[in-house]
């Protein structure tokens, strides 16, 4: 089996919801469920979580995952990209002697994350010739409808072109989950959204972003929902 390893970006610095990647998400730290999602999906060599804090580092460990270095303190500002984490990760891995052919990034804040979808991206990338896939759902609403509120507190319509066209007609849209992220290591692109990757379609009852305290209220209601599904 090809190698892999998955890698959890979680610094302590969290502004909008303090210490979110650890505040209890019915019964457990948020952080835990990308973990053990990634383990129960037995594609990873190892689990890692690149963190700046102690607290969250004995947490990882607690749930399963390796941390086997701590992020410097360079690269957990509010302006670290999650690539230049994951490049550190993957040089601190390289210097002590391990390779991988491919890598995933997975969220801290991710508590709808399957398995099912995990394992589809990487099955999707390894039968392909793309560098990337990652979690995607689609807009709920036609981007091509949208507005801006201008300075003058008026509407003002991105694509006004298509004001009197029906929603049904017009091209579908997607974004990005906030999920997961597979890429074949050593081979670049320019952009994750890209010709160089394939998106994994994930229903949207199943995407969250938590960035907020009002989309952490949200997350918990549509969460309680899923598990009532099940």
């Amino acid at each position: 089996m090809a190698k892999a390893v998955a890698i959890i970006p979680a610094r302590g610095g969290s502004k909008r919801i303090p210490r979110k990647n650890i505040k209890d998400f019915f019964g457990k730290p948020l952080i835990a469920y990308s973990i053990e999602v990634a383990l129960k999906s037995e594609l990873f060599e190892k689990v890692i979580v690149s963190t700046d804090d102690e607290e969250i580092a004995d947490i990882a460990r607690k749930y399963g995952a390796e941390v086997p270095f701590m992020r410097p303190k360079e690269l957990s500002d509010d302006f670290t990209s999650s690539d230049e984490v994951i490049v550190h990760a993957l040089k601190w891995l390289e210097e002590n002697n391990e390779s991988y052919e491919y890598v995933c990034t997975i969220y801290a804040t991710a508590p709808f994350l399957d398995k099912k979808y995990l394992i589809e991206g990487f099955e999707t990338l390894k039968n392909s010739n793309a560098i990337n896939t990652f979690s995607a759902t689609t807009m709920p609403f036609p981007i091509q409808r949208t507005f801006k509120v201008n300075e003058n507190g008026r509407c003002e319509m991105f694509t006004p072109q298509y004001y009197n066209t029906r929603s049904q007609d017009l091209e579908e849209a997607y974004q990005d989950a906030g999920q997961f992220y597979w890429s074949k290591i050593g081979q670049s692109s320019d952009i994750m959204f890209g010709k160089e990757s394939i998106p994994i379609v994930l229903p949207r009852y199943l995407v969250q972003d938590i960035d907020t305290l009002e989309d952490w209220t949200r997350a918990e209601l549509m969460y309680e929902a899923v598990q009532n599904l099940k």
